[in-house]
């Protein structure tokens, strides 16, 4: 009779187990306790010192590649963003109507609708029936320029000027043979694609910004959800106050030029000028867009053009246009953009003077509302933040 092999606890036989494994696979501690199918390759070795002078060089080189790549992309689609940029200030600027018609009760599909259709009308009915008026009248000028330039023949000054160069001479047979303005653009072929050029841009902004219009509140939705959860609520209302301020610039710039054109075609009608009236009040309330420097030089625009047809309607233009400029600064101007934007005069100027510089024409209209809102952001979290420590 064979005898019972003496039971051996459990927790022995366990141990006994694992130091068989340790055992079969040679590496001593380093394997311990590990699940890991499969053979063993020694410790992990420490990582890599990211003090490191060669790391940092590497890692560094990279990212100033990285930065290059990008600004030279971004300066090759410059264009394109160029035209976002202006696409979302004038969506910006649409906006208030839209929220004054969904506060009537319209939803907001139909009040983008009715906004949308209302512009593109307008657009129309500019093209329609000014522009031809604009051209006539346009051609009316360059037909009496050499007229004008006669004239100034008559000047004791211009005559010795004229007799020791021959400007009034060359000035004449250049504009008398009506190829100046194809020449300001580069030639006929250069101004033709020019022309094509700023209708293409046209269409895309006006696409653009139909398109930002109707997604306003989607797009700037889905932005603000890029913020922390606990921050998203005060980052909205931010963004909300910014955009209200776009809209409202824009809106009140439109105001401040339509004014200016509208008083401009009443002047030039009473003061003689009516065959030029529309013209030149159509190239002063575009220029007033322009901050500083716009509604300057619409007016010497139209008081050169007074002065070369009667020196009593240049010294009017000259004395309506000094009155004017004072009260649209000092009346029209605050009245309508005090619910807007609060920018004060000096940081006005630098921003207009940076903006052009940077963007011309363009950044010279964003400059404003752009400080606006850089002003509207340094007030609300950096010198609350600050006051907070």
């Amino acid at each position: 009779m064979v005898s019972p092999l003496p039971e051996e606890p459990l927790h022995e036989v366990a141990a006994r187990v694992a130091a068989a494994h340790d055992d079969s696979d040679g590496k001593g501690d380093g394997a311990r306790g590990s699940t890991r199918v499969g053979p063993d390759y020694g410790e992990q070795g420490a990582p890599f010192d990211k003090r490191s002078p060669f790391y940092f060089g590497f890692v560094g080189g990279l990212g100033a590649l990285l930065a290059w790549f990008l600004f030279q992309a971004i300066t090759g689609i410059g264009s394109v963003l160029l035209l976002v940029v202006v696409s979302l200030f004038l969506a910006c600027g649409l906006n208030p109507s839209v929220m004054f018609l969904e506060r009537r009760g319209l939803r907001r599909s139909l009040a983008c609708a009715a906004v949308i259709t209302a512009a593109l009308g307008a657009v129309a009915l500019f093209v329609v029936a000014i522009v031809p008026v604009i051209t006539d009248q346009v051609s009316t000028l360059t037909e009496r320029a050499p007229g004008w330039l006669d004239d100034l023949q008559g000047n004791e000054r211009i005559q010795e000027l004229d007799a020791e160069y021959d400007v009034i001479a060359k000035i004449q047979d250049y504009v008398a043979n009506g190829d100046f303005v194809s020449g300001i653009f580069g030639g006929a072929l250069g101004f033709g694609l020019r022309v094509l050029s700023a209708l293409f841009n046209a269409f895309i902004i006006i696409v653009l910004t139909l398109y930002f219009l109707a997604s306003l509140e989607t797009t700037k939705n889905a932005l603000y959800r890029l913020a922390p959860a606990t921050r998203r609520n005060r980052v909205a209302r931010l963004g909300d106050k910014v955009i209200i301020n776009i809209g409202g610039y824009v809106s009140g710039a439109f105001v401040v030029a339509l004014c200016a054109g509208l008083t401009s075609l009443v002047f030039l009608f009473v003061v003689g000028l009516g065959e030029y009236a529309v013209a030149l009040a159509f190239v002063v309330a575009l220029l007033d867009v322009i901050p500083m420097i716009g509604a300057t030089i619409g007016a010497v625009v139209v008081t050169a053009i007074a002065f070369a047809t009667d020196v009593n309607a240049g010294i009017a233009c000259v004395v309506f246009y000094v009155i004017y400029q004072q009260v649209e600064n000092y009346v029209i101007y605050p009245r309508v953009m005090k619910k807007s934007v609060d920018v004060p005069g000096a940081v006005t100027v630098i921003a207009a003077l940076i903006g052009t510089a940077l963007l011309g024409i363009v950044g010279a209209l964003l400059a404003i509302p752009t400080a606006a809102a850089v002003l509207l952001i340094l007030r609300e979290v950096v010198v609350k933040r600050q006051d907070e420590r």
